[in-house]
């Protein structure tokens, strides 16, 4: 049977407007994430069962995994943990993300968080030379780690200066990002607390800010020569004295300066756990990508996603693209958060402020959304 040419042209224009309605929704997101620590060897099963059962079904599409010494490196052997990830488990978690159309980028703290309680970090432990403030002794049991203290010690930090330091990084920055099939990279550099010290031979007298940019300017460029994105966390950009957001959340350091030094397609992820500060629209408005990162406060969590709606509802097209997405991280083990998650851990303390349950409230929310302007 023939079909009418004005039957025929109504098909096309309605097939083609669902197919703009669909788009119109997807392009709210260019990123739907999730950002935990990669699993350990045994854990691998149990995470690629998370992927297909709870991520792909909630359409996220980017999944930043903290690897850091977690992997069996080639190129530097002596910086891996006792027990870490082979590249046939590496393999099972890309496949996985594949099949479901998931983007990993694997994490690596540069700069900062080389150390944690009264533990140094491998790096560290490995190359104590790189360390900006060797004077600075760790304590001996975590129990002895109490904050604040007299040396300000948070965690360590390598000298971003050492002519050394980069060499070893890029390596591990380019063997995880190609085992991964990555392109990109995420490298940390959150709560800095350690840079340019007086005492650093390298570094003692210099800008702060210079100091942070030109880093990320460093790493940046590394991973352009290989078509690759740096992403990186964004706290160290905001003033935390004028904003009242604090040292933690922002700097109190004067790295914020460096927020108008670094390249403009660097990826910031905006984490502010504890209220919605409202901070994507300043990285927004600098120029650069910003994703909107929840933890364990379900309502700051539905705060940050009906502003990233707004946000880009009230915008021009220059700003509109900036508001990048929307990310939930978790700071606890793999293992740690998938009891929480299936209820096989229950913390009475903590009632409903919880990773597990602000990563079903935000998404619920998303999804509330998406369905709202799929309707329109």
């Amino acid at each position: 049977m023939k079909i009418p040419k004005c039957l025929l042209l109504l098909i096309v224009v309605f097939f083609t407007f669902k197919a703009f309605a669909r788009q119109s929704t997807d392009s709210l997101y260019q990123v739907k994430g999730f950002a935990i620590a990669a699993p350990r060897p045994n854990g691998v099963a149990d995470f690629v069962k998370f992927i297909n059962e709870e991520l792909a079904p909630r359409k996220v599409n980017t999944l930043i995994l903290r690897v850091d010494f977690n992997y069996q490196f080639k190129s530097h052997p002596e910086l891996r943990d006792s027990i870490c990830l082979s590249k046939s488990d590496v393999r099972k978690l890309v496949e996985a993300c594949k099949k479901n159309g998931i983007s990993i980028i694997p994490q690596i703290n540069l700069l900062g968080h080389q150390s944690w309680a009264s533990k140094t970090g491998m790096l560290l432990k490995v190359y104590p030379e790189f360390d900006e403030n060797p004077w600075v002794k760790m304590p001996a049991t975590a129990a002895e780690y109490k904050w604040p203290n007299a040396d300000g010690l948070y965690c360590k930090s390598y000298c971003p200066l050492h002519p050394g330091v980069h060499k070893v990084v890029f390596d591990l920055v380019d063997e995880i990002t190609d085992v991964f099939e990555a392109k990109a990279f995420h490298a940390g550099m959150d709560e800095v607390f350690y840079l340019g010290e007086d005492k650093c031979p390298r570094c003692a007298g210099r800008d702060k800010a210079v100091l942070f940019a030109n880093e990320v300017q460093t790493i940046r460029d590394h991973l352009a020569g290989q078509n690759r994105e740096l992403w990186i966390w964004g706290d160290r950009l905001i003033d935390g004295r004028t904003t009242g957001i604090g040292e933690w959340a922002a700097s109190y350091n004067n790295t914020y300066k460096a927020i108008d030094l670094i390249p403009r397609d660097v990826v910031i992820c905006d984490w502010q756990y504890d209220q919605d500060n409202q901070t994507a629209v300043y990285f927004a408005m600098k120029g650069l990508r910003v994703v909107t990162c929840a933890w364990n406060r379900p309502q700051v969590a539905v705060s940050q996603v009906e502003n990233f709606y707004r946000s880009r509802a009230i915008s021009g097209k220059e700003l509109k693209g900036r508001f990048y997405g929307i990310a939930e991280t978790v700071w606890s083990s793999p293992v740690q958060f998938l009891d929480g998650y299936y209820g096989k851990t229950v913390n009475p303390a903590a009632g409903d402020k919880t990773p597990w349950n602000t990563f079903k409230v935000m998404f619920d929310k998303i999804g509330q959304l998406e369905q709202t302007a799929e309707t329109k």
